[in-house]
């Protein structure tokens, strides 16, 4: 596909503004899917160029951006969802923020890097399910490690008996959290195997030493099933644990180190597998105490373990064969 019409959308929780980038035509409709049929008619009729040769760009704003990928998925429509960190580090200097403006940015952009584009393609609804509940287990999560540290202080400060009800009603709901955080977790476990090709994945991941169920999931999602990263050292750079250089010049001599734009999710889970591994794994531990004796830093002796483990979940995944601890064979 040969793209020569860009269409920038600014997308915001009750609109959508919309430039054509050929002819700077503009419109603003409402975010939902029955305005979004009249924006495609409208697209086409203003722009002179054939549907197929026509891309729609916008950012990736959670909620607000996704009925309107999932409208343009089911109707066949090639999009691209673009970070917006990405359009404003492309934008220079700039004064000012504006809806209408932002839409004729962001169509300036993709027609920019329009032979570098790749249409966007959306996960399976699957993958979107057990991403939500993913979602929903973290805010549960949160909430009762706030209701046992409350019930904490508040055991050792207050008496018993004149706040019997305060306590009681905390132990409940960390009971119910616990409860609900379970439920959660067996949907997703449910609907994982309900596929059998994530199923596979699912299972293949937990056989390595160190890797747990939820990293496990985790990265089934943010992959899109192992499709959208083609090696470990994509995916390194993506979730922070992928070391960069820091020089310029003969001045500026840093140390390497990783970047802070990362999925800061995915990092620490990664970084709790390395600390489990090197408990646990003969190999890692092995390893990281014959580093850590010969003075190298503890911190980047995580970090590479960190990127053994990647590398080797990508691996299996792409052997469709279980990880083989070969140390215990030495």
């Amino acid at each position: 596909m040969k793209i020569k019409e860009t269409i920038g959308i600014d997308v915001s929780k009750l609109t959508i503004d919309v430039t054509v980038h050929s002819c700077q035509s503009y419109c603003k409709l409402d975010n939902t899917k029955k305005a979004f049929k009249k924006m495609v008619k409208w697209v086409f009729k203003k722009s002179s160029f054939a549907p197929k040769n026509i891309l729609f760009v916008f950012e990736h704003t959670g909620l607000y951006s996704h009925q309107l990928a999932v409208y343009l998925t089911k109707n066949e429509i090639p999009f691209i969802l673009v970070p917006g960190l990405e359009i404003k580090k492309s934008l220079g200097i700039t004064r000012g923020k504006d809806d209408k403006v932002d839409s004729r940015i962001i169509a300036r952009y993709g027609f920019r890097l329009r032979d570098e584009l790749e249409p966007y393609k959306m996960p399976s609804d699957q993958l979107m399910q057990v991403k939500s509940l993913l979602t929903l287990r973290e805010r549960l999560v949160k909430q009762r490690s706030g209701h046992k540290s409350a019930f904490k202080e508040q055991s050792r400060v207050l008496d018993k008996k004149q706040n019997k009800v305060l306590l009681e009603t905390c132990k409940r709901m960390i009971t119910y959290c616990t409860k609900q955080i379970d439920i959660v977790a067996k949907e997703m476990e449910g609907i994982i195997c309900d596929d059998d090709q994530l199923k596979e994945i699912y299972l293949l991941i937990k056989t390595i030493k160190g890797v747990g169920s939820q990293t496990a999931l985790f990265m089934i999602v943010y992959t899109h099933g192992f499709t959208k990263f083609k090696n470990s050292r994509k995916f390194a750079s993506y979730c922070g644990i992928a070391p960069f250089p820091n020089t310029s010049g003969t001045s500026i001599r840093g140390r390497t180190k990783v970047s802070n734009l990362a999925n800061k999710k995915i990092k620490s889970l990664l970084d709790l597998c390395a600390k489990v591994a090197i408990q646990h794994n003969m190999e890692m531990k092995t390893y990281y105490e014959k580093r850590v004796d010969d003075g190298k830093n503890k911190m980047s002796t995580i970090n590479i373990i960190r990127n053994k483990l990647l590398a080797r979940i990508f691996a299996v995944v792409e052997r469709k064969t279980p990880y083989v601890d070969l140390m215990k064979y030495a």
